[in-house]
């Protein structure tokens, strides 16, 4: 973040989950970026964006310019497992009405959150955006992914007859400071690194792993991603969708032995073959987003996971 971004100067801009874990931290790059821009952050406590008439008030309340829609109902494995009704129609319907909406209020520019949950079970590696509807999602979020999906859409059909301008990003698996830590909730990384500090303050001989440790994932550490979504915002202006990542893999036993040893957790790690792997493999081709928009992501991995981890010990109580 070296630069002032005049785009931004005189905008109102909506957030919707801006007080989330991507949202807090887009917020904060957007507030160095201009001095000069309005933000609005449309709190669940105050507008349900399930609801058309609330998402009608948002709107009327913030006068917005430009709409980044990061909020979502999302979660790991297990999370999607119990929910797949609620993940299906909460993303569905939020999205699909907030960008009816923004239509009929003239919103200058509209940035959808995707997902690479979106991408077949089965995708040749590197992911490439072309390749997104060429199958049918790895079951256990697919209904998470196909909702997300269908706002791609929604935005390309909205741009062809309304001249529309909306955006669809899809970040790959994100990490860092202020991610969801609750092990019903959460996704591997933060469940791994609290299962390890836990472990090892309880001196515990091993801790206890999903699946087999075979798929492989790619990661973003979330300040790239905010930067990412925000240099898409000002300079892309086309519907087809844009992989936001790292470039990168890594196995998800390599991970989880990777985190016990910047936690200084040294027990076994035990595998529960009777959860779902998920995805096979998940890597992206992240060269579109360089192309259209000059951005890739500057974190290493290894420091993006330390900084993951002093946050959470500092602030897990």
């Amino acid at each position: 973040m070296t630069e002032k971004h005049d785009y931004w100067d005189d905008k109102t801009v909506m957030v919707t989950g801006g007080a989330g874990f991507l949202g807090s931290h887009l917020v904060e790059q957007l507030k160095y970026r201009s001095d000069q821009v309005d933000i609005f952050i449309p709190r669940s406590s105050e507008y349900d964006l399930r609801k058309k008439t609330d998402i009608q008030q948002a709107f009327d309340d913030s006068e917005a310019d430009v709409v980044i829609h990061l909020a979502a109902s999302v979660g790991g494995i297990g999370a999607n497992r119990e929910n797949p009704g609620r993940y299906f129609y909460d993303n569905a319907i939020m999205g699909i009405e907030l960008i009816e909406q923004a239509r009929q209020y003239g919103v200058d520019k509209f940035t959808i959150l995707g997902t690479i949950c979106s991408y077949p079970k089965v995708t040749d590696i590197p992911f490439k955006e072309e390749n997104l509807f060429d199958g049918y999602p790895e079951e256990t979020n697919a209904p998470y992914g196909i909702a997300k999906k269908a706002l791609l859409t929604q935005s390309k059909a909205y741009r062809k007859q309304y001249n529309f301008n909306s955006i669809y990003l899809m970040p790959v698996n994100l990490y860092g400071p202020r991610d969801d830590f609750d092990l019903e909730t959460s996704h591997v990384i933060p469940a791994i690194i609290r299962k390890c500090i836990e472990a090892r303050e309880r001196g515990d001989d091993s801790i206890t792993a999903w699946g087999t440790g075979e798929p492989t994932r790619e990661f973003l550490y979330v300040k790239d991603a905010a930067e990412g979504i925000l240099d898409a915002t000002e300079s892309y202006n086309k519907s087809d969708p844009v992989n936001l990542g790292s470039g990168s893999e890594i196995s998800i036993q390599e991970l989880i032995e990777l985190i016990a040893d910047l936690t200084d957790f040294n027990g076994e790690i035990k595998w529960d073959t009777s959860k779902p792997d998920g995805q096979p493999r998940r890597r992206l081709n992240v060269s579109r987003a360089k192309e259209e928009f000059g951005w890739e992501a500057d974190t290493e991995f290894v420091d993006g996971l330390k900084e993951t981890i002093e946050w959470y010990e500092e602030n897990r109580d």
